[in-house]
């Protein structure tokens, strides 16, 4: 189990369900657009998929930090000796080839084009992140991807809602960095967990924005995912 539970967090699990609720969030506007049934087979391609490039990003996020996390964080998995480098490094690639793989399988190719595109983001950020703070707009811009690659996957364009609600979370994901930054500035760090909250709410600003412009009903969906999240986060770290 503790092996197990390593593995979770090297590719924080408990944070899926908002890139679930992005990717759902994205196809129902994305075919009510065209005037499409909710893409079932599809949507459920670009959840694996999107899983795939969440939780590969992680993984090997880990890995490109592993000599700092080994002097600042070194509870994290590969400081902790709970998984090898080079256990963290193919479980990425695999995650990155199989993510891939499926989004050859979706109704345009354009979806691929788009999603390798998001993967360039991906690897660009885990690269270089440490390195310069603007980096943040990559991974911004990675979380917008997420939407992107679901609107040109199913219709072979950029649907203006999915991409404006992409946009709604590029920003909110702007604004988790900067109030995560702000945490530093206090000896104990925020005398509750605002980041959590901040990261599993991600589905809630999906939900909110779907109970506007499509049904109330996507508000449920939206607080589900924030449960989930949350409960996830209590057994796998999610920052």
């Amino acid at each position: 189990m503790p092996e197990i539970k390593a593995w979770l967090a090297l590719c924080r699990v408990s944070n899926l369900p908002t890139v679930w609720m992005n990717v759902l969030a994205a196809a129902a506007l994305a075919s009510g657009a065209v005037g499409a049934p909710f893409p079932v087979f599809s949507g459920l391609l670009l959840l694996l998929a999107m899983s795939c490039f969440y939780t590969g990003g992680m993984a090997f996020n880990d890995y490109c930090d592993r000599h700092w996390d080994a002097q600042h964080q070194p509870y994290r998995p590969i400081p902790a000796g709970k998984v090898t480098a080079k256990q963290a490094l193919f479980i990425s690639l695999l995650l990155f080839a199989l993510g891939v793989l499926m989004l050859t399988f979706v109704p345009h190719r354009h979806g691929l084009i788009a999603g390798i595109g998001l993967l360039t983001l991906i690897v660009a950020y885990d690269l270089f992140h440490k390195q310069h703070w603007l980096t943040v707009v990559l991974m911004a811009g990675a979380r917008l991807g997420v939407y992107l690659v679901t609107s040109y996957a199913l219709t072979g364009s950029l649907i203006t809602s999915v991409w404006m609600l992409g946009l709604i979370q590029c920003g909110w994901t702007l604004l988790v960095t900067a109030v995560a930054r702000l945490e530093h500035r206090f000896p104990q760090g925020y005398p509750f967990p605002v980041i959590p909250w901040m990261l599993a709410a991600m589905g809630l600003v999906d939900g909110l924005v779907l109970a506007v412009l499509l049904s109330p009903l996507w508000l449920v969906a939206g607080v589900v995912t924030l449960v989930l999240t949350r409960w996830g986060q209590k057994y796998v770290r999610g920052d």
